[in-house]
């Protein structure tokens, strides 16, 4: 099979968001749009990703990190110029190549190697992703030949009434053959009215050289195109019940999926619970059969073993939780490893700030922590160790294994 490599277009400001951020670091479920994408386009099989950047380039960059190649787009004169400035990045690269709109980001890789599939079948001739709408305004317009391929796409500004009527459109996935691809947009002028060069008029171009598939994805929703924060809220309210579904078909119990927030990039083990207005966000891995809220909090990586119970009001971020153990109530747990079969009692509060860094806590397995327990890292508690109802540990007193300590500051008691 040919290589495959994908050009991500995200140089746009997006003025419609009102937002000092590009368009393409806004999140949905924990993720940028841009992310989202890039982990699409791998898992669609792409070896090589090119991100076209242009506004705040710096922050791109900074999100991208080694996950792609960044290039700039000095000026924005369209998308068919945007593409071009991929061309000496693709140099070396022989195959096909995957063209992304950041503004898209919800197509899903499935859709993708779908459409990889269709360019492969076509015998490297070309394919595109297409969705047919009732109310296609602002969309460009499919025109196919009578075999069924595309001959060229004309946007709504250009089209007649005729080419209006039409409601298969364009979604902005294509995939062409990297040497065929930029002689083609090496090919296109400005379009009159805008301006601009229009990698819809490439596609035109291909479609006179070979034929040019269609593929209709299967569901439309994963075509809605982002350019407002209203199109944003409506995405993320539609990947938010994609990932909802995912988790109740693994044996997930969401008890109101309404009031649950379980962002993308989450792991969580069969049978466990999620009880309402929990939020569980990107990165945080949950065991198997625990119970996680009402009205929890995870986040910042957090990892949380299998049977534990992260009650209602306790918030865990960068945390490590071992299996068994209970945080029932109203409790702040940052920066902390915590071992097997711990109770926390209501109350604990983990201090891991000291003005100028996080420090960390550590609770040994079987330890005991009472109501009201302030923890101030870097502390250690021991394996088995007890603290006292309203007991502060300061910095660097730890607890030994095995005994108990109570009072402000805590002291190790003689006689339990």
């Amino acid at each position: 099979m040919p290589k495959l490599a994908a050009v991500i277009l995200a140089a746009g400001r997006g003025t419609r968001m009102r937002s000092e951020s590009p368009k393409a670091l806004h999140r949905i479920c924990g993720e940028t749009m841009l992310g989202h994408l890039l982990k699409a386009a791998r898992e669609a099989g792409a070896e090589k990703i090119v991100v076209i950047a242009g506004y705040k380039i710096g922050l791109v960059r900074r999100e991208v990190g080694n996950r792609a190649a960044v290039v700039e787009q000095r000026r924005l004169l369209g998308s068919g110029h945007a593409v071009r400035q991929a061309e000496r990045a693709l140099s070396g690269f022989q195959g096909a190549v995957l063209v992304l709109y950041c503004d898209t980001p919800l197509v899903s890789s499935a859709t993708l190697k779908k459409l990889v599939g269709a360019y492969r079948r076509n015998a490297g001739g070309g394919a595109m992703l297409s969705v047919r709408m009732e109310s296609p305004t602002g969309y460009g317009r499919l025109l196919k030949n009578s075999a069924g391929f595309v001959r060229g796409i004309v946007e709504e500004t250009d089209a007649g009434a005729a080419e209006k009527a039409l409601r298969e459109v364009n979604v902005g996935c294509y995939v062409f053959g990297q040497a065929a691809l930029f002689a083609a947009l090496r090919q296109v002028s400005r379009n009159p009215l805008k301006k601009e060069y229009y990698l819809t008029d490439a596609v035109g171009i291909l479609a006179g050289q070979a034929n040019v598939a269609a593929v209709r994805a299967e569901d439309s929703r994963e075509t809605l195109g982002i350019n407002t924060q209203k199109d944003l809220a409506t995405a993320e309210g539609l990947m938010q019940q994609k990932i909802l579904d995912k988790w109740s078909e693994r044996g997930v119990r969401i008890r109101d999926p309404k009031s649950t927030t379980i962002d993308a990039g989450v792991e969580i083990g069969h049978d466990t619970v999620i009880l309402p207005n929990t939020v569980i966000e990107d990165g945080c891995v949950i065991g198997k059969n625990c119970v996680i809220g009402p009205f929890a909090r995870l986040r910042g990586n957090s990892k949380i073993g299998d049977g534990c119970v992260i009650g209602n009001f306790v918030e865990v971020v960068r945390s490590m939780v071992g299996e068994k153990t209970q945080i029932k109530h109203l409790s702040y747990i940052g920066d902390a490893t915590i071992g097997a079969s711990v109770n926390v009692g209501a109350g604990t509060i983990t201090a891991n700030f000291d003005g100028k860094k996080k420090h960390r806590t550590v609770i040994g397995d079987g330890a005991q922590i009472g109501s009201g327990t302030v923890l101030v890292a870097p502390v250690t508690v021991g394996k088995g160790a007890k603290t006292g109802a309203g007991a502060v540990v300061t910095k660097g007193k730890n607890v030994p294994p095995g005994k108990v300590v109570a009072g402000v500051p805590a002291k190790i008691l003689k006689r339990v």
